[in-house]
């Protein structure tokens, strides 16, 4: 597996801190939490990062050990807008990821386009291996 979320916890509990979180909602996901998709074909894992208004410059990826980190800070004209509905952070997120030993850590790539910060991550040649038919008697 490519990695885990971190610190989510169950549904529940997720849900219970968004309802606590929110004045005039029922629910409110939580603000270091930005939309990410994770595809997974023969060679690579495609993270797709959407970081709306977050700069280019200000986006960083890094790996430590074996955690994939993507965190993205901006300075907002205004720190507390009047939302009706707030689905994206204002001023910073973090999305962790656990890396398996199936993934090439050297490999790893990076692009930043129209809001969308795509991060390829290679898989070793261990877990490129095609699958092996086992005859069984």
């Amino acid at each position: 597996m490519f990695g885990k979320w971190k610190n989510m916890g169950n549904w529940q509990d997720w849900e219970d801190r968004g309802r606590r979180a929110s004045r005039n909602w029922g629910w409110r996901r939580p603000k270091y939490n930005i939309p990410v998709n994770i595809i997974e074909n023969e060679h690579e894992y495609i993270v797709h990062v959407h970081a709306v208004t977050f700069p280019k410059e200000d986006i960083k990826v890094t790996v430590t050990d074996d955690m994939l980190y993507i965190t993205g800070t901006r300075n907002p004209e205004d720190l507390h807008p009047n939302f009706l509905l707030q689905e994206y952070p204002i001023k910073s997120f973090e999305r962790s990821f656990e890396l398996s030993h199936r993934v090439d850590k050297e490999a790893i790539q990076a692009k930043y386009d129209n809001g969308v910060l795509t991060v390829v991550v290679g898989k070793t040649q261990e877990a490129r291996s095609p699958e092996q038919e086992v005859h069984v008697e």
